[in-house]
């Protein structure tokens, strides 16, 4: 028997594990799983190249659980240890101090454990005891036994295996007795381990058997050894790929395409990446890519490794060159991760053109659902917005889709105003905006639907890259002021009674608000009072709300311009009549508040007075 100390130059490294390295418990299971897939595929290695010497055999890795015992044992039949590699992996650890460590590496909370081969003593954050029993593939080579209890002592003693393989068995503390459970495990190792290249083995399959399920001499494999993205495209049908999102993700609506991720060169990458039907659930549809290394699960927060608004795909991505455990700060920095950022940044608006220009009735029926994320891309990566603005669309109150070139073209004859500037009239809500989109259609101009949370951003990103263009929501002011085509007559009121208008118009409305009063001749046609909000303040309390970091909009009362037709038939009457424009014109108050219903601003008691007075005009 051989006794002696971990080569750590800390008195203790197992605080240093059990409270710092580790903010998951449960990432023990991962790394110990790791460690045996690794044994394994390194003596499936030297099977191929024939250099193994002995039958390669079963090399499945077991899980088992004793719930009396409070244990857990992890068993592979890979390359095993001899007693000097025991002591050259497992007894030595490879910093200077803990000191010195922890300030290092002190932004790396819970990421750092596979930088220093300490992958085996997760085991640590979970157990009193650990024991590793193992035998080397090589020739002549005697079992190993090595125990530790949680402290810098170990010991070593000849092992008990008889088979090629390690064991690894943990006695768990009594904190962490949760785990000495079955259906913990399963689904941790489900979580982690689902995907692994070797199959593992968990208990055996069920069937119901007189009233209750029994075990059958068939192993319960837990993990698919050859998930849909580690095959070749061209031997996959479009239902491979449903299925395999319906495994991913059991409950959500079918995806709306998939882009299959395989390159080797500057760095090594598979995946399939879904477009999900977002709508409008931004938050919602967030952290739905879960990240892999090497077909072990790494993290399902994937912000540093993709682009902000290609973390609403749906799917996986499987890169050797993300390593298991690394820090935010190494994500940031690192070339290859970079590289993959761009390369799948480009894949994506490829996929997207490519369907956009071979299949336009598929991408134009799928539009409504794929908007939010392609504005979202356009608005916060610049690279994916020069080729998006090739393929986006832009999609009118009559339902018709157009790419925004051949919008442009239809309408700018009649869309441009004295400053030869392209109008783009938009609505963010079709119905309730309905009376300034008739409007604006009677006057033979086309109105643009714009109801996605981000539009209050993308059309301003759009003024940006649409030369002469300039967007404007239809009830942000006259119509004639939206598109201006030359100078109007004003009307001609003296101060006094630009005055009095304003004071007027001010008691009859609601005193929470703030107006700008004005008188128009917008032709008899036009209604009698007409009442807008700025496209400027409008649209940045909108970008507000949407977290554009202008939250002081939302402190400052609302603004509307109020516009009194005087060409209109019953404002005339109201002006010749005895009381003419005063607060106490009954007439007037009755033209204000549908003015007001009309914006859904008519509440309460001012809506009940309305429908009382509307019945005494009657």
């Amino acid at each position: 028997m051989t006794k002696g100390k971990i080569g750590v130059t800390t008195e203790n490294i197992f605080p240093v594990i059990k409270t710092f390295l580790y903010s998951d418990h449960d990432i023990f299971v991962r790394e110990l799983i790791a460690n045996a897939v690794d044994a394994t595929q390194k003596v499936k290695a030297l099977a191929t190249a024939g250099t193994l010497g002995q039958e390669l055999g079963d090399i499945d890795i077991e899980v088992k659980v004793d719930k009396d015992a409070k244990t857990i044992s992890f068993i592979d039949n890979g390359i095993g240890m001899t007693e000097e590699e025991v002591d050259k992996y497992i007894n030595q650890i490879a910093f200077s101090s803990a000191g010195e460590f922890l300030e290092k590496y002190k932004d790396q909370v819970g990421s750092i454990i596979g930088h220093f081969g300490l992958g085996f003593y997760s085991a640590f954050m979970v157990s009193k005891k650990v024991e590793l029993d193992t035998l080397s593939w090589q020739p002549d080579a005697k079992p190993v036994k090595w125990r530790c209890e949680g402290d810098p002592e170990f010991t070593m003693v000849k092992g008990t295996r008889t088979k090629r393989g390690t064991t690894v068995t943990l006695w768990l503390d009594d904190e962490s007795a949760e785990f000495a459970d079955d259906y913990k495990i399963e689904g941790l190792l489900a979580k982690y381990c689902k995907f692994m290249p070797v199959p593992i083995v968990f208990g055996k399959e069920k069937e119901w058997k007189d009233g209750k399920y029994v075990d059958t001499e068939k192993n319960h494999i837990i993990n698919n050894v050859e998930p849909l993205w580690t095959k070749k495209p061209a031997d996959l049908k479009d239902e491979d790929y449903l299925k395999f999102y319906k495994e991913l993700y059991p409950m959500a609506d079918d995806p709306l395409f998939h882009i299959h991720l395989n390159v080797d060169y500057p760095f090594n990458l598979t995946g399939i990446l879904y477009f999900p039907k977002i709508k409008d659930k931004l938050e919602l549809s967030r952290n739905k890519i879960q990240l892999f290394c090497n077909q072990m699960f790494v993290t399902d927060s994937v912000e540093n490794i993709v682009p902000e608004f290609l973390t609403l795909l749906h799917g996986v991505i499987d890169s050797p060159d993300i390593p298991l455990n690394v820090s935010r700060s190494y994500l940031q920095s690192d070339a290859n991760v970079k590289k993959i950022s761009g390369y799948i940044t480009r894949k994506v608006a490829d996929k997207l053109e490519e369907i956009a220009e071979n299949n336009k009735e598929e991408f134009e029926s799928k539009w409504d659902n794929l908007k939010l994320f392609i504005e979202y891309g356009m608005i916060t990566d610049e690279k994916f917005c020069e080729k998006a603005l090739k393929f986006a669309l832009f999609k009118n109150t009559d339902g018709k889709y157009f790419h925004m070139d051949d919008y442009r073209k239809a309408i700018e004859p009649a869309q441009t105003d004295k400053d030869k500037k392209v109008v783009y009239l938009y609505t963010t809500d079709p119905v309730a905006q309905y009376q300034y989109v008739e409007v604006a259609k009677n006057k033979g101009y086309d109105v643009l639907v714009m109801d996605c949370p981000l539009d209050a951003h993308y059309v301003g990103l759009l003024e940006q890259k649409i030369e002469n263009s300039t967007f404007a929501r239809v009830d942000a002011d006259t119509i004639d002021a939206l598109i201006r085509k030359e100078s109007k007559e004003e009307v001609k009121m003296s101060d006094d009674e630009k005055k009095h208008l304003t004071e007027v118009m001010e008691a009859l409305l609601p005193k929470e608000s703030k107006y700008n009063v004005k008188m128009e001749n917008l032709g008899p046609e036009s209604a009698a009072i007409v009442i807008t909000q700025s496209e400027f303040m409008r649209r940045y309390r909108d970008m507000a709300a949407v977290g554009g970091g202008m939250n002081f909009y939302g402190e400052i009362p609302d603004t509307y311009n109020i516009t009194v037709n005087a060409q209109n038939p019953v404002i005339e009457k109201i002006k010749a009549s005895e009381q003419g424009l005063s607060a106490d014109n009954k007439l007037l108050k009755q033209v204000t508040d549908l003015a007001l219903l009309a914006n859904g601003m008519l509440k309460g008691k001012d809506l009940s007075d309305f429908i009382r007075r509307s019945e005494e005009l009657l």
